[in-house]
């Protein structure tokens, strides 16, 4: 059984799998890692570091990868998509913001524009604008989003979004969500928080263990993590972590915390190049529960299949 679909063909992939632009944990191994098992890997462009970017588009080697990028960092410094494109990636990934002064770009390059939204107005605003993938992406999800369900969220996004292909993503981290997406209409799915723990991970090896021992009941969406990294993200935008020490004490005190900003994004940052998880945000989504061990990226992507193609096949016996 394959899992041949609308994503596959455009992307001449063979499984319908792509990993999350991570920034700072999705570098050129991960991505070039999921690519050889057949998915897509994405590396992501994070906040504008040309060093960092260079560094790990040149570790993925001539993998076939896709870059993505947080639009409105990218707005910062557009000649990081020049950069991009000079390595005529798979794809390139828009997200978090206004897409119109560089979809044109990726267009005119006949690179595959991937744009990832987190509501139907977005959706629609991208389409205007030649989007050949949308990942709907349900508020689940680790790292930054918004407020919809993935559930809701991505069909209503398939019936919105006509021909183009629909990619869900927000608490997908096995083969029963990547059965559950398609089933909803997706044609794919996109993962970061099952990835997160892979063995290519950029991530400190102690917020990996963290990350594996946590539960999706321990997550929540705040701003804390984006002060304490001096990080001006728009506010339609919160990031899910794992809850810890650090978020429980300022969670419910963003004013105190930017009166002591000095203080605690020096406390932060020592922690992060620590990897002390009771301070450094383990950037995880609430699919957590369903990730127990660190596996290689290759093996991830391949299990995650295989319990799709098992489930898909079952789901036959219940029909009468």
């Amino acid at each position: 059984m394959s899992l041949r679909t609308p994503l596959t063909e455009r992307l001449a992939i063979e499984h319908p799998v792509l990993l999350a632009p991570m920034a700072g944990v999705s570098g050129g191994r991960l991505a070039a890692a999921v690519s050889a098992a057949g998915g897509l890997g994405i590396v992501g462009g994070g906040y504008g570091d040309r060093d960092w970017l260079a560094a790990e588009l040149a570790a993925a080697g001539n993998a076939p990868i896709g870059v993505g990028f947080i639009t409105w960092s990218l707005a910062k410094q557009p000649a990081l998509l020049d950069l991009a494109l000079e390595r005529a990636p798979k794809a390139i990934m828009l997200s978090f913001g206004d897409i119109r002064p560089f979809a044109h770009k990726v267009k005119a390059a006949r690179i595959p524009l991937i744009c990832q939204i987190q509501n139907l107005a977005q959706a629609k605003e991208v389409i205007d604008e030649g989007a050949d993938i949308i990942i709907a992406q349900g508020t689940e999800a680790g790292g930054h989003g918004a407020r919809r369900a993935t559930l809701p969220l991505v069909p209503a996004v398939v019936d919105l979004a006509g021909a183009v292909p629909v990619v869900a993503a927000g608490g997908i981290a096995d083969g029963r969500g990547l059965a559950a997406a398609l089933m909803l209409g997706a044609t794919g799915v996109l993962c970061g928080t099952a990835f997160y723990v892979s063995a290519e991970s950029l991530a400190h090896p102690n917020l990996k263990h963290t990350a594996v021992a946590g539960h999706g009941d321990d997550t929540l969406r705040s701003s804390v993590i984006d002060v304490a990294r001096d990080i001006d993200w728009p506010d339609a935008f919160n990031i899910r972590t794992l809850r810890n020490a650090f978020v429980d004490e300022w969670a419910g005190d963003l004013d105190g915390l930017r009166s002591h900003r000095a203080r605690e994004q020096a406390r932060y940052a020592k922690a992060r190049d620590a990897g002390d998880s009771s301070v450094s945000a383990v950037i995880v989504g609430e699919g957590i529960d369903l990730i127990h061990a660190e596996a290689g990226a290759g093996d991830i992507v391949r299990a995650m299949v295989a319990g799709a193609e098992a489930r898909l096949k079952a789901a036959a016996g219940h029909l009468a």
